[in-house]
């Protein structure tokens, strides 16, 4: 066993309130509950000695892994060849169809020899609170039970299990056809045990569970070139939504190095406007109108919580339950993913001024005004007043889209989705005939363009830049022809486009932007951005580059994980780093394919 996989070497399973990481080795080294957000009860991705993991795979020095999902599912499938047979373990947790919020979440880890004989050993080490809260162990007839305050974790399994301190351990060897399982249940302290269970009652739940993620992936529009690129991309959107609420998180983890070894770790467990208002039109286009019309009631109620109340209209990022408290601290006992320290816990970041969020929550609104064909008149008066405060308050310097920490500048994208905001209400008010003061929202959005044109261009560069006191480019200026701000052929923009070429893509992969050039308050470098290179590949296609937006794209595929999933950047070697797996990588993924589709699609005639 790796003390630390590669951080591609993953793939992720979920209830659609919580979810785990399994490695192709068979270990579950990252799982928090009973939410997303919650405190770790597995985080040896981030300590091997002291996050606790559970690990079920065969006992040989030279077996081979391999690791893939059940087809069109989240039900993962980890392969072992050894010496004297092929074992698998069929990882899956139940989503609760609900949608209601519960302290309950099961993992089921089946276990089958499909050729030969194998040896399984299963090792369950829970280390609870971030490996903070010491637990006790009891250990009976029906199985395990880890208790730690305020949570119990019950372990069963088909076969004998074995104390091993205040852990458990276990071995069992299975033939050709033979199968079993240890199930893993957390819940409130005190809180009923799981039934034990059964062969029978595991493949009844793997069949259960890959009927739900079969018929929810039936919904699907797409029928493009990259049915299974897209579609996998979509299942791992829909395992990063919280379920009781419809707010989709940036990533499952914390604390996964940009650069390992550095600083730059953070927690990604929360929901960003930015993300899940970006999300809207790509799931719409899908056919996700569900999962899209559950976020913008979680975006509304943002808006409307806030009405009345001084200071900003909307906050960066939020708690999945619209909690807007993110204390950042440290855990000072964690080392860190291969030495990767400082680990934190919430983030600082909730507390910037990013007035982008604006475009891309109005954005999102009447993208989704589609669903309804017409807002509410209570929620259009939410956004009036939104827009009335905001049409005077968007002149300001901020920390902009990539959370910098070396001070507030007047960042371009900010400023364009500033646009975006003001230019989308105006829509929204013709469309549907609401009364809006629409010669007060269109003053503040023609100031808002002279502004970006005559400050946001470089001439040196002949191009747009990242803020208007430098020369620095900035892949998040890559939506200005997605959001209509700049026509994808207009002069400026493709020469805006060959700069970033030349000063930002590395062999087709993109930076967000030169730290060197435009110093962000962090210590050392980051790898591409995978997110910008789908956002390149968008704009390419939009730009009629049909040849190198399409060659961008299939070479970013080879990227991806043995299983389809992108963490959020990917390092000088090629290996991917950041949290895992990153929602608006695959996001926009999903906005790249659809876009490049439907251009060659046209091209050809289609």
């Amino acid at each position: 066993m790796d003390r630390y996989p590669p951080i591609a070497e993953h793939g992720l399973v979920g209830d659609l309130q919580t979810a785990a990481l399994v490695s192709s080795q068979g270990v579950v080294d990252w799982f928090a509950a009973p939410r997303f957000d919650s405190p770790s009860v597995f985080a040896a991705l981030l300590d091997h000695d002291r996050g606790g993991y559970m690990r079920l795979a065969p006992e040989y020095p030279d077996v081979t892994c391999k690791q893939l999902y059940y087809p069109g599912t989240a039900i993962l499938v980890t392969r072992f060849l050894s010496p004297d047979g092929v074992g698998e373990v069929i990882d899956f947790m139940p989503p609760d169809q609900t949608r209601t919020a519960t302290d309950r979440h099961t993992l089921v880890r089946c276990v089958r020899a499909v050729r030969g004989t194998v040896d399984f050993t299963l090792e369950c080490r829970p280390r609870f609170d971030y490996g903070r809260a010491e637990h006790e162990l009891e250990l009976g007839e029906n199985g395990a039970l880890f208790r730690a305050p305020g949570i119990d974790g019950h372990l069963q399994s088909t076969f004998p299990l074995e104390r091993e301190g205040q852990d458990v351990r276990a071995k069992v060897t299975l033939k050709a056809g033979e199968s079993g399982g240890a199930v893993f249940t957390v819940c409130a302290s005190g809180g009923e045990a799981p039934t034990p269970p059964t062969v029978e009652g595991l493949t009844g739940q793997f069949e259960e569970v890959s009927r739900f993620w079969r018929h929810w992936l039936r919904q699907s529009r797409y029928r493009g070139r990259w049915p299974e690129l897209v579609h996998r991309s979509a299942i791992t959107l829909k395992l990063l939504t919280y379920a009781p609420t419809g707010a989709l998180i940036a990533a499952a983890t914390m604390g996964l190095p940009e650069q390992v070894g550095g600083e730059r770790n953070w927690d990604y467990r929360f929901t960003w406007v930015r993300d899940g208002s970006l999300s809207v039109r790509a799931v719409l286009d899908l056919g996700f109108v569900e999962e899209a019309t559950a976020f913008l009631h979680w975006l509304t109620d943002r808006l409307r919580e806030r009405e009345g109340k001084e200071g900003e209209s909307l906050q960066t990022m939020y708690r999945i339950d619209g909690n807007p408290d993110l204390p950042e601290e440290t855990l000072d006992h964690f080392e860190g993913y291969r030495g990767s320290y400082p680990v934190r816990i919430g983030n600082g970041a909730a507390d910037q001024l990013q007035l982008d969020i604006y475009g891309e929550a109005i954005y999102a609104v009447s993208q989704g005004a589609e669903i309804a064909q017409q807002a509410s008149f209570e929620g259009w008066q939410t956004v009036a007043r939104t827009l009335d405060w905001f049409a005077d308050a968007w002149d300001r310097p901020d920390e902009g889209i990539w959370e910098t920490r070396g001070g507030r500048q007047d960042f371009t994208y900010s400023r364009v989705m500033s646009w975006v905001a003001l230019d989308h209400g105006l829509r929204l008010a013709e469309t549907f005939r609401r009364p809006a003061d629409v010669e007060r929202w269109r003053t503040a959005r023609d100031a808002i363009f002279n502004q970006v044109m005559e400050r946001g261009w470089s001439e040196k560069e002949r191009a747009f830049v990242q803020h208007y006191d430098g020369d620095v480019l900035d892949a998040s200026l890559l939506l200005m022809p997605r959001v209509g701000f700049i026509a994808p052929k207009d002069p400026a923009w493709l020469s805006t486009l060959d700069a970033m070429d030349h000063k930002l893509v590395s062999d087709s992969l993109v930076y967000r932007y030169d730290p060197a050039a435009s110093p962000d308050g962090l210590r050392g470098s980051e790898g591409t951005f995978s997110m910008c290179t789908f956002l390149y590949v968008d704009a390419l296609a939009r730009a009629g580059r049909l040849a190198q937006a399409r060659y961008t794209f299939e070479k970013m595929q080879t990227y991806a994980n043995h299983v389809g999933l992108f963490a959020e950047e990917i390092g000088p070697s090629g290996e991917q780093l950041g949290n895992f797996p990153q929602a608006f990588t695959h996001l926009s993924l999903i906005m790249a394919a659809m876009t490049l589709d439907q251009a060659l699609d046209a091209e050809t005639g289609r």
